[in-house]
């Protein structure tokens, strides 16, 4: 009996091994979200400081945490890409007011029409926000340009881990896109006589 056990002990390993690699997926690879090709818009102040303000609860139903690239890391990103300091003296601060990434489960139809239909099985809604701050020598805040916005995207049920992924990439792309456009209008209209 025992010598049975170990003539199949190697097959029962071997089949192991094989199960633990079968469900391995490769995790996908995102390029980083940059802004320097977009240019960088020169301050006449002697530095920018970069806040993050935002704080991620770290649980559902916020998964901003989860994701590839955070919006916070996004945001912040944006302001070392696209502001820059030109003056000698005085300061801006860019303040990361909100970053965040909500999953949202859907109701699902269990009926014959739901059986037969590819259903959306969940929401994801991405709010970012950022403030730009002209300080003065004091750290009072002089002026300010700030710019909030939002994007929201399904997902079907029985998307794979990867297409999660893919999607929750793209929705913070987007909305750091809108943020870039909106905050660039503002930065121009009530900042302008900081521009260099």
């Amino acid at each position: 009996m025992i010598n049975r056990i170990f003539h199949f002990l190697p097959a029962v390993l071997a089949l192991g091994v094989l199960a633990a690699c079968a469900t391995q997926l490769p995790t996908q690879k995102f390029s980083e979200l940059t802004y320097g090709h977009l240019g960088a818009m020169t301050l006449n102040v002697g530095e920018v400081r970069i806040d993050d303000e935002y704080a991620s609860p770290m649980q559902a139903p916020n998964i901003e945490h989860e994701i590839a690239t955070p919006p916070a890391k996004a945001l912040g990103r944006w302001a070392a890409d696209r502001l820059l300091a030109g003056g000698k003296q005085g300061s801006a601060r860019f303040v990361v007011v909100e970053a965040s990434v909500v999953e949202t489960p859907l109701k699902l139809d269990k009926g014959i029409k739901g059986t037969f239909t590819t259903q959306q099985a969940a929401r994801y809604d991405t709010t970012v926000e950022g403030r730009l701050e002209i300080l003065d020598a004091r750290g009072g805040r002089t002026a300010f340009a700030s710019a909030r916005t939002s994007r929201a995207r399904t997902i079907k049920e029985g998307a794979t881990l990867n297409e999660r992924d893919q999607l929750r990439f793209e929705l913070v792309e987007a909305a750091m896109n809108d943020f870039d456009k909106e905050l660039e209008k503002n930065i121009k209209k009530h900042l302008a006589a900081w521009l260099m």
